[in-house]
């Protein structure tokens, strides 16, 4: 059966069809083409007709042409669009005109490098069997890969001979650049620099890639060169903006997709309901593999994605357990299939290597996995003797699998570029396909799935990133300085920092000395010897031997600084050990690492942390010394933490109306945390968390409830506003803290300077009714009796554990979700909190801020969005199948303890928000 049938079938099955929200066919595209364009050398032209290219697409012929022109390109097609030739082609005509010249390219796996790597050899493979190309060096000498798998055995050969290196950011931030007199033969010869899967490059990840990219052309100018830059991205809003962040120059963007497809079939499948009071679906992680498996016993060959590690064990078992149950395919079918895999497995690699079982045809694939395992899946899935494969993201990116017949997403993958990238990896060329998404229980599956049409539209996605974030740019000028010393008045890319670097000379690492700008500092190799050379006209520290004495800023430190900066964070982190010392594991194992100022509420000691598929539990968390150690657990559960956060607003850098943007301070304490069960979502246990406030310097967004409906909402039950203690507060509050003798009777810790301790009502004061000028309801309430001293921590804990959801936190948790739409983040870096009267606005206000300090972005695109985000909030309740609130919409609802509406209450809460602006 071909994947037409299937749907077929499913068209006729009512029970199916009744889960299904949305079906798109996408016809049939024929290829556009071009002709080559004119520079590209005859023996490459010719070298791609022998291997069946006798026309470029559209895209690339005008890509190709753009970077001949030395234009900074990006190229932006949909996934199989072949937009590897875009880059291979310019790279190889370089090579046949200058056998000297040079070219890095930097991919984001493992796995993609080595496969573009196989890529290129056969074309210079190509080139070589004509008698063309002018280096008589065998291929794997030319063109070669450097990364952290790299022997340390080959390393200096591919410094001195590769005209092609492939590699990664990571390796370029810690192995090249700070090494660059070692490769002085690169920088010296640099033609090209590819950056493939651009729009990954987002976020605090983006910001730092985009320094590391200002201290290579930086190094780049040094040693006289000027490379063109070629960027290939899936679709996102701002391909040029994004572009020209990264690499701070004007750029070409090619988005003429020629590249032809077969028929292709979208849907979004929304497990059926379960519990209608409560809102409760059937499991996702049930679902799909059912999906998965009447694909796969059809003959079509599949690919399922899933989120996470966990989610991609669990979802390959119950594939394997369900696939073969019901299947429809004849015995003959399955004889012939048998016979040509045997026919395969005899000339294939795969089918002789004992790593891989030759009869395991539904197989996993994700980080964890050898290098030699993850090759062995990718060529099982290319010659078809790999039936399906259950992946995380590793797969989405343009790795050659073969072209596949369906792919079954195991929800929403987190970006709309993200799900057309998973959809793309069946059907690559001509053949019909399918691709299923299984939505999820988050208000953002839910969302996406009664509105198809945010998928189906262009993105409204932006990828956002902030170079000049203050501490993504002081870590990498301290890796500027151990590269090539600064003198006064430089710039790292397109930012001054000599203010900068007097503050780190402040630390010690720099030395800041007074001297000429006469070049000190050149490598053995510099190529700097004429004084007419570009390099002596730039701005940088060897650019005017007649200038006056000026600082000279220099490393002096006793390491070199990039190997303390990560690529994915900002400050401080905290390691996440499995400790040794038994049989299989005799030392101890790094399995992770966070952020400190995260860290209270991602690893604290009880906390669930998943690496790998394997569920981990946080045993001990060193504070001081930066180390939680994790040991392996069997868990059905995942912690969440309650955090309690304070917002101060320093900068308010645009407002309309109830809504604005700025620079803000959260403190937050994590104070309790509780244990959910996975597809439930039910709450299976509470505890304590007992570590440090952290203060977070970062970008926010906020709206608050207008003033003229506090009051009415307040009325209505639908706010909760603080409380007024009446005018006995103040002598009674005193009492309590001298008759407990200014200590916290929970924990015993005495007041520090500077901050009292809080006193606790243990009936809560609202239920006397005490209302100013009507009634002396405050002096019972306030009564010594009623009154416990306890300290921040405690009583943070305590207000957790007894309080009941309101609606302005309930809209905060949809927000939260929903957020994620509008840019291309993770939800983890995002973060809300609800404040009943915000010392800023004096209003009920909701607050969504950037985990990442500094922020990047992402608050300033959630203000501009505003109005869509509080509108797609309101569908999302009223479109809801659930009675009162449930996760998919307003968030879990506590039975016992929520006796309100929290959905009517949330909708009505949007609608005062909204009315008034």
């Amino acid at each position: 059966m071909s994947v037409l049938d299937v749907l077929a079938e499913w068209r006729a099955d009512r029970a199916f069809m009744r889960d299904v929200t949305a079906w798109e066919r996408a016809p049939a595209q024929p290829a556009r083409y071009a002709s080559f364009p004119p520079g590209l050398h005859a023996a490459l032209i010719e070298a791609l007709q022998r291997r069946g290219i006798e026309s470029p697409y559209t895209h690339q012929a005008q890509a190709i042409a753009s970077a001949l022109e030395g234009r900074h390109t990006v190229v932006v097609a949909r996934a199989a669009g072949g937009k590897s030739l875009c880059f291979h082609a310019p790279i190889l005509n370089a090579l046949l005109a200058d056998p000297d010249s040079r070219a890095l390219c930097l991919f984001p796996t493992k796995a993609l490098a080595q496969d573009q790597l196989a890529h290129l050899r056969l074309s210079i493979d190509d080139l070589q069997a004509q008698g063309a190309f002018p280096i008589v060096n065998r291929q794997s000498s030319i063109v070669n890969v450097y990364d952290g798998d790299t022997p340390q055995g080959k390393r200096a050969d591919i410094r001195r001979d590769a005209r092609i290196v492939i590699s990664n950011v990571d390796m370029l931030h810690v192995g090249i650049l700070p090494h660059h007199t070692r490769w002085a033969a690169l920088f010296k010869n640099l033609r090209f620099v590819v950056l493939d899967e651009m729009h990954l490059y987002r976020g605090i990840f983006g910001s730092h890639v985009a320094n590391v990219l200002r201290r290579l052309r930086r190094l780049c100018t040094f040693y006289g060169s000027q490379p063109v830059f070629i960027l290939a991205s899936a679709t996102t809003a701002n391909p040029r903006e994004h572009a020209q962040t990264l690499i701070e120059a004007p750029v070409s963007v090619i988005d003429d997709d020629g590249s032809p497809h077969g028929e292709q079939h979208v849907l979004i499948v929304n497990p059926p309901i379960v519990d209608a009071e409560l809102g409760l679906r059937r499991s996702s992680a049930l679902v799909a593999p059912e999906i998965a498996a009447r694909f796969i016993d059809a003959g079509a060959q599949t690919i399922c994605f899933a989120r996470s590690r966990q989610d991609t064990e669990v979802l390959l078992t119950y594939l394997r357990e369900r696939v073969g149950r019901d299947t429809r395919v004849s015995n003959q079918q399955s004889r012939d299939r048998s016979e040509q895999r045997k026919s395969l497995n005899r000339q294939s690699s795969i089918g002789n290597r004992q790593s891989l079982d030759p009869k395991s045809e539904i197989v996993g694939y994700r980080g964890g996995y050898l290098p030699e395992e993850r090759r062995e899946i990718e060529a099982g899935l290319r010659n078809g003797c790999v039936r399906a494969v259950v992946a995380t993201n590793a797969l989405e990116l343009g790795i050659d699998i073969g072209e596949l017949d369906a792919c079954v997403m195991l929800g929403y993958p987190g970006s709309i570029a993200s799900f057309w990238q998973q959809a793309g990896r069946a059907g690559r060329r001509r053949n019909a396909s399918v691709a299923v998404m299984v939505a999820g229980a988050t208000p953002l599956d839910q969302y996406l799935a009664a509105h198809p049409e945010y998928l189906f539209r262009q993105s409204p996605e932006h990828a956002r990133l902030a170079p000049d974030n203050l501490g993504v740019l002081a870590a990498h000028v301290a890796c500027a300085t151990f590269e090539l010393p600064f003198t006064q008045g430089d710039r790292l890319g397109r930012v001054e920092v000599s203010d900068l670097l007097d503050v780190l000379a402040e630390e010690g690492d720099i030395h800041a000395s007074g001297v000429s700008s006469l070049p000190l500092f050149r490598p053995d190799v510099s190529p700097i010897d004429d004084p007419q050379s570009p390099i002596v006209n730039s701005q940088s520290s060897i650019s005017n031997p007649k200038s006056k004495i000026q600082n000279r800023y220099t490393w002096v430190g006793d390491s070199y600084p990039a190997d303390r900066v990560s690529l994915r964070g900002i400050g401080e982190r905290i390691i996440i050990v499995e400790p040794g010392g038994y049989a299989g594991q005799p030392h101890d194992r790094l399995i992770g690492e966070t952020e400190r100022a995260i860290a209270p509420a991602r690893v604290y000691p009880g906390a669930i942390y998943l690496h790998q598929g394997q569920t981990y539990q946080i045993t001990h968390l060193d504070w001081e010394e930066g180390r939680a150690s994790a040991r392996r657990i069997e868990a059905d559960y995942y912690t969440d933490a309650s955090v309690v956060s304070e917002v101060s607003v320093l900068a308010e850098l645009d407002a309309r109306g109830q809504a604005a943007w700025g620079e803000i301070e959260v403190t937050s304490r994590a104070t309790r945390y509780r244990q959910v069960q996975f597809n439930t979502h039910r709450t299976l246990g509470w505890g304590e968390i007992d570590l440090p406030a952290q203060t977070l310097l970062t970008a926010g967004y906020w709206f608050s409830v207008p003033a003229e409906a506090v009051r009415e909402l307040a009325r209505a039950g639908v706010l909760r506003l603080p409380n007024d203690y009446g005018p006995s507060w103040p002598k009674q509050r005193d009492a309590a803290r001298a008759r407990d003798g200014y200590r916290c009777v929970v924990c015993g810790a005495p007041e520090r300077p500077g901050r009292q301790h809080d006193v606790h009502h243990k009936k809560p004061f609202r239920q006397f009714g005490y209302v100013r000028g009507e009634n002396e309801r405050h002096i019972e309430a306030n009564r010594l009796e009623n009154l416990v001293t306890v300290c921040p921590a405690c009583h943070a804990r305590i207000e957790t554990a007894e309080a009941t959801r309101t609606a302005l936190q309930a809209l905060s948790w949809l927000v939260g979700n929903l957020a994620p739409l509008f840019v291309m983040c993770d939800p983890g870096d995002l973060a809300t909190t609800a404040d009943a009267q915000s010392p800023h606005t004096r209003l009920p206000t909701l607050t969504v801020y950037e985990l990442a300090p500094g922020g990047t972005g992402l608050a300033e695109e959630l203000f501009a969005h505003h109005a869509d985000l509080l509108q797609m909030a309101a569908r999302r309740i009223r479109e809801c199948a659930c009675e009162r609130g449930c996760p998919a919409c307003v968030g879990p609802v506590d039975e016992a303890a929520d006796v309100r509406d929290l959905k009517a209450d949330t909708l009505r809460l949007i609608a005062s928000i909204a009315g008034a602006e």
